[in-house]
């Protein structure tokens, strides 16, 4: 997601990451209190542990079925800041129940000076990290300034009681927008692998630990009958799922209703939109390490109040959406009609993307014929840099219907000619007519060919 479409999106992505989250906090509070007896301070912070969503599961979903980019984008950021807003009033209901004092007007006070204060701090971070990777320019000095560079971002204001959540979102989003003009290719291209194995065991290591506390989390809450828990898991499930209905759909349509100018510059989308943005609400890790986060004391050395009641109630909230929704979720996109929407919205992509690589090539020859001249460059020179910058043209379809079959054929038939030379230069190798060094020069060049091939075959 870049920073435009992050941009573009705040208003909706807002309305989830802060006003769905307070919103659920509260009801899931009322829920508590009414129903379960808490007391107020225990209700909200329930409801605070239970509010964010995991954007992990929706998303990739969301990408494998194809589902409209705009609201994959609005998925992926309510994600990046949910999580700092609950925190946030997860932190301030603690101090709560431990304290037995709690200010509103104070607590909105800091809210708000902890939002502004982390997002300056933030993009501070992400001028300076690019501004040392830059300077650096090695791709694995690069790589380690950019792993360093959230914990950075997250560590100051965590260790001076904010969330550090939002300076890291706002850090990335400015790294995310600037880094292009910065960062040198070579990093880039060691980057993404890197931080796709980052990604796949972070959302692996999420799994295994909901698994993990399984056992412990029933062993804890031995004290209570199997009957109450289940009824307390029940109600709080059913309650931070409707909360996230009864909270998109009226977030969706009342703006647009009562602002001409919105309802021009962005129409009311079908209601198929808001009700898979409701049905996204799976809950995850964040919840799970906030539960397991709470103090066994407070403050004045009695156990903390019903916090074993609390984490199996948030780990089962978690089992129940993680499960129920994300099994179902394939099926209600289907259901719903959006995946050809987003069909017809990836081949508008690619037609923009084809027009986009012909313009650049276009004002690469005007450049290339330019340099031509004032160099003054042989005539076995100039028509080498021109077949190249002619036979990148020549492979761009000109029909994306007609053309998009003949490409994908293309390059299947490319790989294999690349496997084919790949196997040839290692039976070169064996018979010892290269030397190994040679081989991993020539095998770089080829992984990186087909790494093109397989980067533009996402496209079909």
């Amino acid at each position: 997601m870049s920073w435009r479409e992050f941009k573009f999106n705040l208003r909706p992505i807002a309305l989830l990451a802060f006003g769905c989250v307070v919103f659920t906090t509260c009801a899931v509070a009322a829920a508590a209190h009414y129903v379960l007896g808490f007391e107020w301070p225990i209700g909200f912070l329930l409801g605070a542990i239970i509010a964010p969503p995991d954007v992990v599961a929706p998303l990739a979903i969301a990408r494998r079925l194809g589902l409209p980019r705009r609201l994959a984008v609005v998925l992926e950021g309510e994600g990046l800041a949910n999580d700092a807003t609950a925190l946030i009033l997860y932190r301030f209901a603690v101090i709560a129940v431990s304290t037995g004092a709690f200010s509103a007007g104070q607590a909105a006070g800091t809210f708000a000076l902890i939002v502004v204060g982390e997002v300056l701090y933030g993009i501070g971070v992400g001028w300076a990290s690019l501004r040392l990777r830059k300077w650096a320019r090695e791709p694995r000095v690069e790589i380690t300034l950019s792993l360093m560079t959230p914990y950075l971002a997250y560590w100051i204001p965590e260790h001076l009681h904010g969330s550090g959540v939002l300076a890291t979102v706002a850090c990335g989003l400015y790294v995310s927008w600037n880094g292009p003009r910065l960062i040198a290719p070579a990093t880039r291209l060691q980057g993404i692998f890197f931080w796709d194995l980052i990604l796949y065991l972070n959302e692996g290591f999420v799994f295994l630990l909901t698994g993990l506390q399984a056992r412990t989390l029933i062993e804890q809450t031995h004290v209570f009958s199997i009957r109450d828990l289940l009824i307390a898991t029940a109600l709080v499930t059913a309650i931070t799922i409707a909360a996230r209905f009864v909270w998109v759909f009226p977030a969706t349509y009342i703006p647009r209703w009562l602002s001409k100018s919105l309802r021009t510059r962005d129409p009311s989308p079908p209601w198929q939109s808001p009700f898979l943005l409701s049905f996204t609400g799976i809950r995850g890790v964040v919840s799970l390490a906030a539960a397991l986060g709470i103090p066994y004391f407070i403050d004045s050395g009695a156990p903390f109040p019903h916090r074993d009641l609390i984490l199996f109630v948030t780990f089962g909230v978690i089992i129940v959406t993680l499960v129920g929704q994300g099994l179902l979720l394939p099926s209600v996109v289907r259901w719903l009609g959006l995946t050809a929407l987003g069909r017809r919205e990836h081949i508008d992509e690619i037609k923009r993307e084809l027009n986009a690589r012909k313009a650049a090539l276009a004002e690469v020859t005007k450049r290339l014929d330019k340099a031509i001249a004032d160099h003054e460059l042989p005539n076995y020179v100039s028509e080498h840099l021109r077949t190249r910058n002619q036979g990148r043209l020549q492979v761009l379809p000109e029909n994306l219907a007609d053309d998009l079959p003949l490409v994908r054929q293309t390059a299947t038939l490319k790989k294999e000619l690349i496997d084919a030379e790949r196997d040839f230069i290692y039976q070169l190798l064996r018979d010892g007519q290269i030397t190994d060094e040679a081989r991993r020069r020539i095998e770089y060049e080829l992984d990186l060919e087909e790494a093109a091939l397989a980067n533009r075959g996402k496209d079909g």
